[in-house]
């Protein structure tokens, strides 16, 4: 899991991260390139991708843990 923060600041992101306890990985894109590169147009937004870069499936808003992990199992 990788978290990606492009609202807001730098800042902001790492409060976020202190406020919450954040465990994954939070990057930090202060261009929206990210955004832009991988269609994201709101939050939250969560994009699986297999091991070789592929998406596999994506979702605005919140998303099922459940169905997450039964597609992330598929692609092993």
């Amino acid at each position: 899991m990788i978290g990606l923060g492009t609202q807001d600041t730098l800042g902001e992101a790492e409060e976020f991260v202190e406020n919450y306890g954040t465990t994954f990985t939070m990057l930090w894109d202060e261009s929206f390139e990210s955004w832009s590169a991988l269609d994201v147009t709101s939050q939250p937004t969560a994009i699986l991708f297999a091991a070789d870069g592929t998406p596999i499936q994506g979702w605005l808003g919140p998303f099922p843990e459940s169905e997450v992990v039964a597609l992330a199992s598929q692609s092993s």
